[in-house]
C-alpha cells in the first residue's frame, strides 16, 4: 500500500475515476497543461488527452455553468475553482442551477458535477486565498458538502462523490496539502458520504471539527490527556448530508462539546451543530457548548496564526468545559 499526500490521493482518485468511468471529464483554469496551481492534475492531460483533462478560460461561471450542461448530456465532470474564493463569481449556477435540477424535474435529471477547491488558510495566502466559506453551500438544499481531513479520506471520499448521482462541493484544506502523508489503498474503494470518523476516542468531552482542523484538535486532546482528560475528536468529514446521530451519540455520552472551525463564528457550520445539540442532547450536557472559531473579520495576511485557531485556543476551550 503506497504513502501519499493529500495532493498524491486526490490525483490518484482523479486518474482512478477517469479511467475506470469514460464519462468523467476534468475541467478547470490551468488543469491541463500545467496540472494546476497545486499540482493536483499534473500528469492526467497526458495520459488522458485535452477531450477530457480540460483547460477553460478564467471564468468561473462559464466553468460551472458547462459542467452543468456536461452533466445533463450524461458526463460526470469534476470541475477545479482554483481557490474557493474564486467561486463566487458561479454562485448562482451552483446554488440556483446546479442545486435544484434534480428537485425542479421531479428526479427525472440528475446533475452529478463535483466543485473541487482549494479551500482555508495557513499557507499565507491573505484575504483573496484563504477563505472558508463551506457554510454558504450547506445552507443550500440539493449540494452535499464534503470535507476530508487525511489523504485516504480524501481519495475515498471523491470516489465516492464520482459514483454518486448528486452535485458535491468538494472542499480541500490545502494547508494539508503536503503536510501529512499515510497509507492509501490503491485502486477503487469508497469512504461513505455521510459518516464521521473518529480521530481519537475519548469519555470527558468531544471536540467536532473538520478539514485543516482535525489536526488541530488532536494535537489539543493529546495536550488534555496529560492533564487527565481523555477528549474525542470526530472528523465530520461530510457538512451535509450530517452524521447527527455520531455526533448526538458522542455527546450524550461525554456530556461536554467544543465545536472547532476556521471559518468565521457568526452563521458558521458550528452554530448549526450547536442548535442540533441544544434541541436533541440538552439534558446530557454537562457545560454550555463551545465554539473555537475564526474571528468576523476578513482573513488576515500577517497577522494569519492569530485568526486561525490553534491547539492553544482549543485547550482553553476544554479547560472551560471540563471546569465548568
Amino acid at each position: 500500500m503506497p504513502q501519499m499526500t493529500m495532493v498524491q490521493a486526490i490525483t490518484d482518485a482523479l486518474r482512478t475515476g477517469l479511467r475506470e468511468d469514460p464519462r468523467v471529464v476534468v475541467l478547470g483554469e490551468d488543469v491541463g497543461l500545467n496540472g494546476g496551481v497545486f499540482r493536483v492534475t499534473e500528469g492526467l492531460q497526458a495520459e488522458f488527452g485535452e477531450a477530457r483533462v480540460l483547460d477553460t478560460p478564467l471564468a468561473e461561471n462559464g466553468i460551472i455553468g458547462g459542467a452543468i450542461g456536461m452533466a445533463l448530456y450524461g458526463l460526470k465532470p469534476v470541475a477545479e475553482i482554483q481557490f474557493v474564493d474564486f467561486i463566487y463569481p458561479a454562485f448562482d449556477q451552483i446554488v440556483s442551477e446546479l442545486a435544484k435540477f434534480r428537485w425542479r424535474s421531479a428526479g427525472q435529471y440528475s446533475c452529478p458535477v463535483i466543485v473541487r477547491a482549494p479551500y482555508g488558510g495557513g499557507i499565507r495566502g491573505g484575504l483573496y486565498h484563504s477563505q472558508s466559506p463551506e457554510a454558504y453551500f450547506a445552507h443550500t438544499a440539493g449540494l452535499q458538502v464534503v470535507i476530508p481531513s487525511t489523504p485516504s479520506d480524501a481519495k475515498g471520499l471523491l470516489l465516492a462523490a464520482l459514483a454518486g448521482e448528486d452535485p458535491v462541493i468538494f472542499l480541500e484544506p490545502k494547508r494539508l496539502y503536503r503536510t501529512i502523508k499515510e497509507d492509501v489503498a490503491e485502486g477503487v474503494f469508497h469512504t461513505p458520504i455521510g459518516r464521521t470518523r473518529t480521530a481519537r476516542s475519548g469519555e470527558h468531552a468531544t471536540v467536532l471539527c473538520y478539514g485543516a482542523m482535525v489536526p488541530v484538535a488532536v494535537e489539543a486532546a493529546e495536550s488534555a490527556a496529560a492533564r487527565g482528560w481523555s477528549v474525542e475528536v470526530l472528523d465530520l468529514r461530510t457538512l451535509v448530508p450530517l452524521d447527527s446521530g455520531a455526533v448526538l451519540d458522542s455527546v450524550r455520552r461525554t456530556g461536554r462539546v467544543v465545536i472547532l472551525h476556521e471559518a468565521p463564528r457568526t452563521c458558521g457550520y458550528g452554530a448549526e451543530l450547536a442548535a442540533l445539540i441544544a434541541e436533541q442532547a440538552l439534558t446530557s450536557l454537562q457545560a454550555p457548548v463551545l465554539r473555537v472559531t475564526g474571528y468576523d473579520t476578513p482573513f488576515p495576511y500577517t497577522l494569519e496564526h492569530t485568526y486561525l485557531p490553534d491547539a492553544k485556543r482549543v485547550t482553553a476551550a476544554l479547560e472551560h468545559v471540563m471546569s465548568y
